[in-house]
C-alpha cells in the first residue's frame, strides 16, 4: 500500500500523457488569458463607474491594451536599488504566479469528455486533501510577499511585507472555517466529490442542490475571507499606496512588477473558481442540447459553459467591489478577522455538524424538536451578544480618546494660538 498521493497518481497513470498535457496546457491558457481578460474588463468598468474612457487605444474598446502593457513591462529596463537583498530580491516575485497555477489545479473546469477514445474530465489533480491543497497554496504564496518586502531597501516595503504576513494568518483561520463547513455537510474534501454531490435535483423541483442554499453563512466567510487574503480591495492594505507608496513591490519593476500584478489578478480567477466549485455546483447545470435542437455531440460543452458562468459573475463582483467601498483602517481589518469572523466561523461549524446530526440520527418528530431548540438558543445569543461586547467597545474607545487628546499641538490644548 502506497501513500494518497501515490495512489492518486497510480490511478490516473492508466491515461495517456496528451490526456495530462490537454488538461495543463488549457488551464495554463485559461488562467493566462483570462487574467490578461479581467485586467482590461476592470479597468474598463472602472473608467465607466468614475465617468472616465479607460482604454481605449490599443485594439478595438482597448482589447490589446493588457498585451502592450505586458510586451511594455518584459522590455522595461530593470532598475534593482543598491542595498536590496539580490538572491531574495529576485525569486520573490516567482511565488505569485506559481502558487496561483499550482492552487487552479484542483479546479474541475468540465463534466467527463469523451475525446479520441479516452472518458476523463479537465482536472488536473484530485487528491485525497482537496480544498486544502488550495489553503496550502495560499499559505505560500504570502512567502513571495513577505520576503519581497524583506529584500526591499525601504521600511515601506518591509511594513507591507508584515501587513501581508498578519492579514493572511488572520483570515486563513475563517477561511479553514468556512471549508470545514463544507467538509462537514459533505463528508468530503475531494473537490470531484463534492461536485458530484451538488450536481443532483435538490430538496424543492427547480431548486439546485448547491451547497450555498443550506451553507449559506459559511459562503459569505468563505467570500469575504477569500478577498480579505487575496488583498484585493478593500482590503489591500500590504499595497496601500496612501500609506506605503506600493506597499512590497515598491522596489520592483519591470517583469518582476508585472509577475506580482499577473498573481494579483490570477488570484481573483482562481478565488472566483473555487467559490463556484465548492458552493454553486462548479460545472454542473442543465444540458440545453435537446431544448436548443443541436447536436449531441456539443453537449459536453454545456458543463464548462455553465463554469465559466459562474466564475464570470464572482469576477464581476470583485470588480464592483474595488470601486465601491472605502480602504478599511488597519486595525477595523484585524477586529473584523478576529472578534467577527472568526467567531462567527467556529459557531457556524458547530451549527452544521448539529444540521448533520439532527438530519441523519433522528426522527422527524425529534428534528423538530431540536432544530426550535436550536434556533431558540440563537435567538437568545443573539440578544446577549450586544451586552456582553459593550465592556469590550469601552475598552477600545477610551485610549482613541486619548491618542486624539495627546496628538493635539500643545497651542490648541492650552487655548493659545486661537482666535478670539
Amino acid at each position: 500500500m502506497g501513500t494518497p498521493l501515490l495512489s492518486q497518481i497510480a490511478a490516473t497513470a492508466d491515461l495517456p500523457i496528451w490526456v495530462h498535457l490537454l488538461r495543463v496546457g488549457l488551464l495554463f491558457a485559461i488562467l493566462i488569458g483570462g487574467t490578461a481578460l479581467l485586467i482590461w474588463v476592470e479597468r474598463r468598468t472602472l473608467g465607466l463607474m468614475q465617468a472616465r474612457l479607460g482604454p481605449n487605444r490599443a485594439g478595438p474598446a482597448g482589447l490589446l491594451q493588457p498585451l502592450a502593457d505586458g510586451v511594455k513591462l518584459f522590455f522595461k529596463e530593470d532598475l534593482r536599488p543598491a542595498a536590496v537583498d539580490g538572491p531574495v530580491y529576485y525569486a520573490a516575485p516567482l511565488f505569485a504566479p506559481i502558487t496561483g497555477l499550482l492552487a487552479a489545479a484542483i479546479v474541475p473546469l468540465s463534466g467527463e469528455i469523451s475525446l479520441f477514445g479516452e472518458t476523463f474530465t479537465l482536472q488536473v489533480f484530485d487528491p485525497d486533501i482537496g480544498v486544502l491543497w488550495f489553503l496550502a497554496m495560499g499559505s505560500i504564496h504570502v512567502y513571495g510577499v513577505v520576503l519581497a518586502g524583506w529584500a526591499g531597501a525601504s521600511a515601506y516595503p518591509l511594513l507591507g511585507g508584515v501587513r501581508s504576513a498578519a492579514q493572511m494568518i488572520s483570515y486563513e483561520v475563517t477561511l479553514g472555517l468556512a471549508v470545514g463547513s463544507v467538509f462537514v455537510y459533505g463528508g468530503t474534501l475531494r473537490v470531484s466529490e463534492i461536485v458530484a454531490l451538488q450536481s443532483g435535483p435538490g430538496l424543492v423541483d427547480g431548486v439546485p442542490n448547491w451547497f450555498v442554499i443550506p451553507l449559506f453563512p459559511a459562503f459569505l466567510l468563505f467570500l469575504a475571507a477569500l478577498t480579505a487574503e487575496a488583498a484585493r480591495p478593500p482590503f489591500d492594505l500590504p499595497e496601500a499606496e496612501g500609506e506605503l507608496v506600493a506597499g512590497f513591490h515598491t522596489e520592483y519593476s519591470g517583469i518582476k512588477f508585472a509577475m506580482f500584478q499577473l498573481g494579483e489578478f490570477m488570484g481573483v480567477l482562481v478565488g472566483s473558481m473555487v467559490v463556484v466549485t465548492l458552493f454553486f455546483g462548479g460545472p454542473s447545470g442543465p444540458d440545453l442540447t435537446a431544448r436548443l435542437g443541436l447536436t449531441d455531440a456539443l453537449s459536453w460543452l454545456w458543463p464548462m459553459l455553465w463554469f465559466f458562468l459562474k466564475t464570470a459573475v464572482f469576477v464581476i463582483m470583485f470588480v464592483l467591489l474595488r470601486a465601491a467601498p472605502p480602504r478599511l483602517r488597519y486595525d477595523r481589518l484585524m477586529d473584523l478577522g478576529w472578534r467577527f469572523m472568526l467567531p462567527l466561523g467556529l459557531l457556524w461549524v458547530l451549527a452544521t455538524g448539529f444540521m448533520v446530526v439532527v438530519n441523519t440520527e433522528l426522527e422527524a418528530r425529534q428534528r423538530t424538536t431540536v432544530a426550535v431548540g436550536g434556533i431558540a438558543a440563537a435567538l437568545l445569543l443573539y440578544l446577549l451578544a450586544p451586552l456582553l461586547s459593550r465592556g469590550v467597545r469601552r475598552t477600545v474607545r477610551t485610549p482613541h480618546a486619548q491618542d486624539r487628546e495627546f496628538d493635539r499641538p500643545e497651542e490648541i490644548r492650552s487655548g493659545r494660538g486661537m482666535l478670539p
